[in-house]
């Protein structure tokens, strides 16, 4: 009986490791820090919906963070903490004061921002150079951009009435949109989809990832939103459409940066950010989605 579990236990080990060798991460840990996330998500929106502004702040605020980091250790002198302060500043504006404070916090942002940083090279002894100023000045501004102002649009539908429940759906799209591809991709990924900037995407993952996809939004459609099918259809392609262009985004970012993952801070997946690329701009497109059909 001993002998026979060793051998169990070797074997699944072998084929963890195997799994681990194909996907680049070692995908206990990553389901495990995976379910944790989905857990406090489902708090937040079916409980308080008020909570989900306290998780997206701490999501929004360390994925600032991480990004802003590693752009430091490319060159880039970008105020880590101002960035952080702003693009917090602009989770309660959007939940409490909707488009227009959105929109108002975020070019009170870009102000300070670029305010910090021309101030801390104002001194003779600080000056840099003004193609290395322009670097600086465009990577605060991307940050604040990509991580900050896309991802306080899910904040903005979460606050809408009912829109907690679409937050739900299209997240769950997402999930499963990822879920798909990386099975998908693990087991008939044979064609590269874009070699030069994400080598382990495939388009046997692509495909997987599609019929997941809407089958996921069809079922959000018809017992979440209370939506006819053709609009899971719709989420569903939408979002698998938005997800996978902030997936390569993220990679092609990382490429430049010349780095595996933004972040350390979850384990098996990277980072926040890392974890969050593709929900980031769907955030966008669901409360584009949200509008049209309500």
């Amino acid at each position: 009986m001993a002998s026979d579990f060793e051998a169990f236990e070797a074997q699944l080990r072998e084929t963890n490791d195997r799994i681990n060798a194909r996907t680049g991460r070692p995908l206990l840990m990553a389901i495990i820090a995976g379910l944790i996330l989905g857990g406090m998500l489902l708090l937040s929106l079916l409980l308080v919906k008020a909570l989900f502004m306290l998780f997206a702040g701490v999501l929004i605020g360390v994925s600032t963070y991480e990004l802003a980091s590693a752009l430091r250790r490319s060159g880039r002198d970008i105020p880590r903490i101002p960035l952080v302060v702003v693009s917090l500043a602009l989770v309660p504006a959007a939940f409490f004061w909707g488009g227009l404070g959105q929109w108002l916090a975020f070019i009170g942002a870009i102000v300070v921002v670029t305010a910090w940083r021309l101030v801390e090279v104002a001194p003779a002894s600080r000056r840099v150079e003004r193609n290395a100023l322009m670097r600086d000045l465009g990577g605060g501004l991307f940050v604040l951009a990509y991580v900050g102002f896309l991802a306080s649009f899910t904040v903005l539908l979460t606050a809408q009435d009912g829109g907690q429940w679409w937050t739900l759906s299209f997240l769950i799209v997402v999930v499963a949109t990822d879920t798909g591809a990386y099975a998908s991709g693990l087991a008939f990924g044979r064609h590269p989809m874009a070699p030069t900037i994400s080598p382990k995407k495939s388009w046997e993952g692509f495909a997987g990832s599609g019929l997941v996809a809407i089958v996921a939004g069809v079922l959000c459609a018809l017992f979440l939103l209370g939506q006819p099918w053709w609009v899971g259809v719709v989420l569903g392609l939408t979002m698998l459409a938005t997800g996978t262009m902030g997936d390569l985004l993220e990679s092609l970012v990382k490429r430049d940066l010349g780095i595996k993952d933004i972040g350390t801070l979850l384990p098996g997946h990277g980072g926040f950010l890392d974890r969050l690329d593709s929900a980031i701009p769907s955030g966008v497109a669901a409360f584009g989605l949200f509008l049209v059909f309500t």
